[in-house]
């Protein structure tokens, strides 16, 4: 019998759980060194074949008090053991500033994943991807000017901050790796670098990295899709592969060319895809993914299920991607489109990758796991509201506009304010580098917006003598994947009116990092005029559970329940709820607060529903010239004439850059 053969006779699961089984008495007593690695054409653990059969949960998407009902639903879908990528920002929020706390204690979740008999793959980085805020990278990282050449090379400028994280990570984990006992089977090094660059000297300096912080007591390994696994390699070091669906037996015949001798393993099998702002929701079809899955089970494959559960990119974590050459912000949910839903209910794909995987491990299917409950929540509307310019911190000066990270900031809004003279007539006015939406106001009055969507940092002004200029910024969400993550400094560089540079500014940091206070005296939203505001709600509970909050009456801008910051909304879809984990309301009050750009409602109604909208109109899209060009086409925007003409003010039905119109609907 061959070792393929011999390896499909046996149950991944059984082997997995007998191996865990001594680690559920560590407390009482000593860990027992294990032994992971690949033999010949599959893994073995303490001499046994071990097919890996993995999903992936990120701890920093799932609420602490959820993590245990995740992990069981992956258990109960037939897998053995539980990826996760280490995001660095959220641990490492200041230079030398850890937190391993509450939703980010590391640990904790790898030792739950343990309880529940799974294995761990550890995806360390310190580069992420995932549709998370630059990729999992510090924002601060940026404040250095050198990143714009140093990000992800051998330069000590990015080198250094790494080798320190990677150190101080090891400090929390290395123990838990299977050879001092742990269930961390593998670590990942880097991410997909052969889609980034092609430097082996990097890589081998970053295993070196790996290393000398402790990472020796598991396997070493680095994942790329097919056509980049030469590029991201590490002589010496396992390499897995990454495809969606369609893909298994192309990539796997890839990797099995380019690193023969070695296990197969498709280190990320992707069961669905991510949404972007504007964008029609992404789904993708079960039948051909259970094709690939039958596909990797019977060539013996080990495979991660990237999501098996992908769940929400809370507060302003979620990322950005490019498109044809377009920015477009990632929607908070992370739903993916994965077998366990963004809330944790099993889906028909669920039952359908189980029965696929259990006919070949010729395991009983476990009972799956019971579903947080689900309520709705009566209408209730927003009625306190307050001005974002009655709120405004003290000014930094500055003759040069400043960035959010050359001021400290990493996520939020920033506000750059001037007193102009402006001629008779249009006005041009051009900003430098904006990342990533802007709203221009004269006198408090709301000139337009400028979209980074669409290409735009022009508008004019139509107005003549003094006035205070405004220009106030959003960060929609640094990208997370390209060399362009380089250049994702946020706000401006710099700004003119008809090529006249504009100095001394006042620059006033808003990261709105904590719930804004809104006081019950506050007066209600009344006024058509599109003020950036606050406002605030609340609604009452007799029985607590999740729910799905009904966004479609707000514009754009961020929401926070009961203090815990929920996400981004945006009425040019796809998103039309926000997923409410229930250990975050309460019986009796609970309270909602939201800051918002643009909105569509002066006092606007909410409602929590027991379903989501993930698949809400977005309005333009077809139509958008910019997302319709072909590809190495250049796009030439559409000027915008006045405040009259403006995106802002176009009809819905034909533009995607609506935000819901400045008056209302």
């Amino acid at each position: 019998m061959s070792l393929r053969s011999s390896l499909r006779s046996l149950s991944p699961f059984a082997l997995a759980l007998a191996a865990m089984l001594p680690h559920c008495t560590a407390a009482q007593a000593p860990a027992e060194a294990h032994r992971f690695a690949g033999a010949g054409d599959h893994f073995e653990l303490d001499g046994k074949p071990l097919l890996v059969l993995s999903g992936e949960i990120h701890y920093a998407r799932v609420p602490r008090e959820y993590w245990r009902q995740r992990i069981r639903m992956a258990r109960a879908m037939g897998l053995n053991t539980i990826a996760t990528y280490v995001f660095w920002n959220v641990h490492e929020p200041k230079p030398g500033v850890y937190d391993f706390s509450g939703n980010n204690d590391l640990v904790a979740f790898i030792k739950t994943v343990q309880e529940e008999h799974m294995h761990v793959l550890l995806r360390a980085g310190p580069y992420s991807c995932a549709e998370w805020e630059f990729g999992g990278f510090p924002a601060w990282l940026l404040a250095d000017p050198k990143m714009a050449t140093a990000l992800r090379t051998n330069d000590p400028a990015f080198t250094a901050p790494v080798e320190r994280w990677m150190k101080r990570l090891a400090k929390e984990v290395g123990p838990l790796q299977v050879g001092l006992g742990g269930p961390i089977l593998a670590v990942q090094i880097e991410n997909e670098y052969g889609n980034f660059s092609n430097d082996p000297s990097y890589m081998k300096h970053m295993r070196d990295v790996f290393v000398a912080a402790g990472f020796t007591h598991a396997l070493l390994y680095t994942v790329d899709p097919s056509k980049a696994l030469a590029k991201g390699e590490i002589d010496g070091v396992y390499s897995g592969v990454n495809f969606g669906t369609g893909r298994a037996a192309e990539a796997l015949d890839i990797l099995a060319k380019q690193r023969p001798g070695q296990p197969l393993f498709a280190t990320e099998y992707w069961p669905g895809w991510f949404d972007l702002w504007g964008h029609p929701h992404e789904t993708r079809p079960v039948a051909p993914q259970v094709e690939d899955i039958d596909t990797m089970m019977r060539r013996g494959a080990s495979m991660n299920i990237y999501m098996v559960h992908g769940g929400t990119s809370f507060g302003m974590m979620a990322g950005a991607s490019e498109s044809t050459g377009a920015y477009r912000g990632n929607v908070t949910s992370y739903d993916y489109d994965a077998p366990v839903d963004e809330a944790g209910h099993a889906t028909k794909k669920f039952f359908a990758y189980r029965d696929t995987i259990l006919k070949y491990t010729h395991e009983k299917p476990l009972p799956v796991p019971e579903a947080p409950p689900v309520i709705a929540v009566a209408p209730f509307r927003l009625t306190h509201s307050t001005s974002l310019w009655e709120h405004l911190p003290k000014p930094i000066h500055s003759d040069l506009p400043k960035t959010m990270e050359q001021v400290g900031q990493s996520y939020g809004y920033i506000l750059y304010r001037k007193q102009i003279v402006l001629q008779p007539g249009a006005n041009v006015l051009k900003l430098d580098h904006l990342q990533d939406f802007a709203l221009v106001y004269l006198d408090g009055k709301l000139m337009g917006p400028l979209d980074r969507h669409f290409h735009e940092d022009t508008i004019k002004l139509f107005a003549s003598g003094k006035a205070q200029l405004d220009i106030l910024v959003e960060n929609t969400g640094r990208l997370n994947s390209t060399k362009k993550m380089r250049d994702e400094t946020k706000g401006i560089h710099d700004a003119s009116i008809n090529d006249l540079p504009l100095r001394g500014w006042e620059i006033l940091s808003l990261p709105m990092s904590t719930e804004p206070l809104v006081s019950e005296g506050s007066h209600v939203a009344v006024s058509l005029t599109p003020t950036p505001h606050f406002a605030k709600g609340s609604f009452t509970l007799d029985k607590v559970g999740d729910t799905f909050l009904d966004v479609r009456a707000l514009g754009k801008g961020v929401i926070w329940i009961n203090g815990h910051p929920l996400g981004r909304f945006w009425d040019i879809g796809p998103q039309g709820t926000l997923y409410v984990p229930g250990p975050w309301l309460k019986q009796g009050r609970n309270e909602v607060t939201i800051f918002e750009l643009l909105k569509n409602d002066a006092a606007p109604a909410l409602a929590g529903l027991t379903t989501p909208i993930l698949d809400a109109p977005t309005p333009g899209y077809d139509s958008d010239p910019e997302l319709n060009h072909k590809p190495g086409e250049e796009f030439v925007p559409a000027p915008l004439e006045s405040p009259a003409t403006s995106p802002a003010n176009k009809p819905a039905a034909t533009s995607p850059h609506t935000l819901g119109s400045i008056g209302g609907k």
